[in-house]
Protein backbone atom coordinates (compact mmCIF):
# COMPACT_ATOMS: atom_id res chain seq x y z
CA UNK A 1 0.00 0.00 0.00
CA UNK A 2 2.62 2.47 1.07
CA UNK A 3 4.72 1.74 -2.04
CA UNK A 4 1.77 2.54 -4.33
CA UNK A 5 1.24 5.82 -2.49
CA UNK A 6 4.93 6.75 -2.88
CA UNK A 7 4.79 5.86 -6.58
CA UNK A 8 1.74 8.04 -7.08
CA UNK A 9 3.39 10.95 -5.29
CA UNK A 10 6.60 10.57 -7.32
CA UNK A 11 4.65 10.34 -10.59
CA UNK A 12 2.74 13.47 -9.66
CA UNK A 13 5.97 15.30 -8.82
CA UNK A 14 7.60 14.28 -12.11
CA UNK A 15 4.51 15.41 -14.00
CA UNK A 16 4.66 18.74 -12.23
CA UNK A 17 8.38 19.14 -12.98
CA UNK A 18 7.74 18.29 -16.63
CA UNK A 19 4.92 20.83 -16.85
CA UNK A 20 7.10 23.53 -15.29
CA UNK A 21 9.93 22.79 -17.73
CA UNK A 22 7.59 22.90 -20.72
CA UNK A 23 6.09 26.17 -19.50
CA UNK A 24 9.54 27.71 -19.14
CA UNK A 25 10.43 26.67 -22.68
CA UNK A 26 7.21 28.19 -24.05
CA UNK A 27 7.92 31.60 -22.55
CA UNK A 28 10.76 32.37 -24.94
CA UNK A 29 14.31 33.49 -24.30
CA UNK A 30 16.16 33.04 -21.01
CA UNK A 31 17.12 36.13 -19.00
CA UNK A 32 20.58 36.87 -20.55
CA UNK A 33 19.19 36.45 -24.06
CA UNK A 34 16.12 38.50 -23.18
CA UNK A 35 18.44 41.26 -21.94
CA UNK A 36 20.26 41.16 -25.29
CA UNK A 37 16.96 41.29 -27.20
CA UNK A 38 15.79 44.23 -25.11
CA UNK A 39 19.10 45.96 -25.80
CA UNK A 40 18.66 45.46 -29.56
CA UNK A 41 15.12 46.86 -29.43
CA UNK A 42 16.37 49.92 -27.56
CA UNK A 43 19.28 50.24 -30.00
CA UNK A 44 16.87 50.35 -32.94
CA UNK A 45 14.51 52.76 -31.20
CA UNK A 46 17.18 55.24 -30.15
CA UNK A 47 19.10 55.15 -33.41
CA UNK A 48 18.74 58.06 -35.76
CA UNK A 49 18.75 55.75 -38.72
CA UNK A 50 16.24 55.27 -41.49
CA UNK A 51 14.87 51.77 -41.93
CA UNK A 52 13.89 50.42 -45.32
CA UNK A 53 11.23 47.75 -45.50
CA UNK A 54 9.90 46.70 -48.90
CA UNK A 55 11.32 49.88 -50.44
CA UNK A 56 9.56 52.21 -47.98
CA UNK A 57 11.46 54.36 -45.47
CA UNK A 58 10.55 54.31 -41.77
CA UNK A 59 11.94 56.17 -38.78
CA UNK A 60 13.34 54.29 -35.81
CA UNK A 61 10.10 54.48 -33.78
CA UNK A 62 8.08 52.91 -36.59
CA UNK A 63 10.78 50.33 -37.21
CA UNK A 64 10.94 49.22 -33.58
CA UNK A 65 7.14 48.99 -33.39
CA UNK A 66 7.11 46.71 -36.43
CA UNK A 67 9.96 44.59 -35.05
CA UNK A 68 8.15 44.29 -31.69
CA UNK A 69 5.02 43.07 -33.46
CA UNK A 70 7.02 40.41 -35.27
CA UNK A 71 8.81 39.53 -32.04
CA UNK A 72 5.47 39.00 -30.30
CA UNK A 73 4.31 36.83 -33.19
CA UNK A 74 7.47 34.65 -33.19
CA UNK A 75 8.15 34.75 -29.44
CA UNK A 76 7.56 31.02 -28.94
CA UNK A 77 10.27 30.26 -31.54
CA UNK A 78 12.83 32.76 -30.24
CA UNK A 79 15.35 31.43 -27.73
CA UNK A 80 18.37 33.61 -28.53
CA UNK A 81 19.13 37.12 -29.72
CA UNK A 82 20.25 35.56 -33.00
CA UNK A 83 16.80 33.96 -33.35
CA UNK A 84 15.27 37.36 -32.66
CA UNK A 85 17.31 38.97 -35.43
CA UNK A 86 16.56 36.17 -37.89
CA UNK A 87 12.83 35.98 -37.24
CA UNK A 88 11.85 39.54 -36.32
CA UNK A 89 14.36 41.92 -37.84
CA UNK A 90 15.83 40.47 -41.04
CA UNK A 91 13.27 40.33 -43.83
CA UNK A 92 9.68 40.80 -44.83
CA UNK A 93 7.55 37.71 -44.30
CA UNK A 94 5.28 38.84 -47.15
CA UNK A 95 7.80 39.66 -49.87
CA UNK A 96 10.92 37.88 -48.57
CA UNK A 97 12.91 41.07 -49.21
CA UNK A 98 15.60 41.90 -46.64
CA UNK A 99 15.32 44.93 -44.39
CA UNK A 100 17.98 47.62 -44.67
CA UNK A 101 19.13 50.45 -42.44
CA UNK A 102 20.71 53.75 -43.50
CA UNK A 103 22.53 55.74 -40.83
CA UNK A 104 24.62 58.93 -40.80
CA UNK A 105 27.14 57.74 -43.38
CA UNK A 106 24.31 57.28 -45.92
CA UNK A 107 25.28 53.69 -46.69
CA UNK A 108 22.49 51.10 -46.77
CA UNK A 109 23.33 47.99 -44.78
CA UNK A 110 21.23 44.87 -44.22
CA UNK A 111 19.50 45.27 -40.86
CA UNK A 112 20.55 41.75 -39.87
CA UNK A 113 24.26 42.59 -40.29
CA UNK A 114 23.81 45.89 -38.45
CA UNK A 115 22.10 44.18 -35.51
CA UNK A 116 24.58 41.28 -35.40
CA UNK A 117 27.40 43.81 -35.15
CA UNK A 118 25.65 45.61 -32.29
CA UNK A 119 24.91 42.30 -30.56
CA UNK A 120 28.60 41.38 -30.75
CA UNK A 121 29.55 44.73 -29.19
CA UNK A 122 26.89 44.36 -26.50
CA UNK A 123 28.09 40.90 -25.53
CA UNK A 124 31.72 42.01 -25.52
CA UNK A 125 30.83 44.92 -23.23
CA UNK A 126 28.81 42.63 -20.95
CA UNK A 127 31.69 40.14 -20.77
CA UNK A 128 34.19 42.92 -19.98
CA UNK A 129 31.85 44.34 -17.32
CA UNK A 130 31.36 40.96 -15.64
CA UNK A 131 35.14 40.42 -15.46
CA UNK A 132 35.60 43.71 -13.65
CA UNK A 133 33.18 42.88 -10.84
Amino acid sequence: MRINFVRKVLCSLWSLVGAVLLASLATGAEAPEQDAINHLLQFVETSRCTFLRNGVEYNSKSAVNHIKEKYDYFKNKIRTAEDFIALAATKSELSGRPYFVRCENGKEVPTAAWLHEELQEYRKTRKDTSRGS
